[in-house]
């Protein structure tokens, strides 16, 4: 075995990002609380490096590296950088959030690193065992950073939630994982679709595989009925956390769905297209229906999440590349909207104060009038209206469904956007209609208000002119 034969090259940046979060780590350890910062401005240059380097590549139509197990692609370049941009925005938004509640440490920087890092292995597996590798090293951190914490008891609690399902979910999907390799003898993505191409896998273990393999996909994309963890973690752990998890870990989610269902298992698309189907329904019933009732912030966008969620499968339940293309879409949107959203949350928090409830949202037009429309632009994005990228979301996947056939999917869709409306609609009503509960000034570092006022403008850029988003997902050459 030589470097020459593994071709290390498409895996520069995931090396570099190692080498990177050991430095890090390293340095974090002689670092006094007082000059934390350093572990801050070194993670925002690994951002930075790893970005540059992946923009560097020269990438061809499909590059595979270490014995086929790993691919690089236009897709995968395009769901990186935009993983690694996500996580910039994580940690600008994240720093004042931890300075005033004091856990500005180190651990956070590394963690998230860490969970980036599987991110990108995720994105390019070309093999069920190196998919496994990154969705597991994504989730050991997720399940740290969960409970970081030390001092509540709810993030604790969410914590054990969290890793005691994430660890079922992830024996169900070894276990699926093993009933294709029994089916096909390879753990291969390329070889697997080559072998149920020429008909020779073992049809029966192969469905049983597929069951298994879509349960952990479906707890990892958060989508019912395998959600029960995401409430409780959203409301849980900490701002600066949730608004990690709502995020950049979505793209790794869609990159799972893609490799392994559309590229790995695409020639069994009926078998698998209406188990997507009832997940997609089921997550945009549930999710809705029962954000109505949440008084809690971040328990409603989780549930909102879920709902998001079952319009993403929509677009994979078409089967059709314009379909994929509008689930890359919608989850790239979806992403954006997540970050400005929680980013508001952590605007309006202080120290010793969690601006989490809904009440605390009151009046925001009397204090701010600008931060408020911000927050505007992100909900009507959420809820779907024009002219916020959320629709175009919406409109991409409803118009992928019915050129597929499945005009009464988009319709079910549709009138479950109307319902989702209501909660996203309440949360203007107390921005713009309701007496402020207190008229303390919002003071955020400035690069958090520079940050949080780009993000809004975004939604509406990317509303108005969808045509850069939708090349972006349509140049990645799924």
């Amino acid at each position: 075995m030589t470097l020459e034969s593994l071709n290390i090259g498409p895996a520069i940046p995931e090396i570099f990002l190692l080498c990177a979060i050991c430095t890090v780590l390293l340095v974090d350890v002689f670092l006094k609380d007082s000059q934390r910062g350093i572990t801050y401005v070194l993670s925002m240059l690994s951002l930075l490096g790893t970005a540059v380097l992946l923009a560097g590549l020269e990438v061809p139509v499909r590059e595979m590296s270490f014995f086929d197990s790993f691919v690089m692609d236009p897709t995968a370049r395009v769901l990186k950088l935009f993983s690694v941009g996500a996580m910039a925005v994580v940690f600008v938004y994240s720093r004042s959030y931890l300075q005033q509640s004091g856990m500005f440490r180190g651990e956070y920087f590394v963690l998230s690193l860490f969970a980036l890092l599987g991110i990108l292995v995720m994105i390019s597996a070309s093999s069920l065992l190196t998919m496994y590798l990154g969705l597991e090293l994504l989730s050991l951190s997720l399940y740290a950073m969960v409970a970081f914490n030390r001092e509540s008891p709810l993030a604790a609690e969410a914590a054990m939630k969290y890793f005691v399902l994430g660890a079922i979910a992830s024996g169900s999907l070894l276990y699926g994982i093993s009933m294709i390799y029994g089916a096909t003898g390879t753990v291969n993505l390329e070889e697997i679709a080559a072998a149920v191409s020429a008909g020779e896998a073992t049809l029966v273990l192969m469905l049983i595989g597929i069951a298994f393999v879509l349960v952990g996909i479906a707890f990892k994309f958060g989508a019912v009925p395998f959600h029960m963890w995401l409430p409780d973690v959203y409301q849980g752990a900490p701002t600066a956390v949730t608004l990690f998890i709502a995020s950049v870990p979505k793209i790794a989610s869609f990159a799972l769905v893609l490799r392994v269902l559309v590229e790995g298992l695409g020639d069994l698309f009926e078998s698998w297209q209406a188990m997507v189907i009832v997940i997609a329904v089921l997550s945009m019933v549930v999710g809705n229906v029962v954000a109505i009732a949440q008084t809690n912030l971040k328990r409603m966008l989780a549930y909102s999440t879920i709902s998001h969620v079952g319009f993403i499968l929509v677009g994979f339940a078409s089967g059709t590349t314009l379909g994929i293309e509008a689930a890359m879409f919608y989850t790239l949107a979806y992403v954006i909207m997540a970050l400005g959203a929680f980013g508001m949350i952590i605007l309006l928090s202080r120290e010793g104060f969690e601006a989490e409830q809904l009440e605390d949202f009151k009046g925001l037009n009397t204090r701010s009038p600008w931060f408020a429309l911000v927050m505007l632009m992100i909900m009507f994005s959420m809820a779907g209206v024009p002219p916020f990228v959320g629709f175009f979301a919406k409109v991409a996947v409803f118009g992928a469904a019915i050129d597929a056939g499945l005009a009464w999917l988009a319709i079910l869709g549709v009138l479950f956007s109307v319902v989702g409306a209501y909660y996203y609609l309440r949360v203007v009503w107390y921005m713009y209609f309701e007496p402020p509960a207190e008229t303390l000034r919002i003071g955020p570092s400035a690069d958090l208000r520079v940050i949080v006022s780009l993000n809004g403008i975004a939604v509406l850029a990317l509303g108005l002119l969808p045509g850069a988003l939708f090349a972006l997902a349509a140049g990645a050459g799924i």
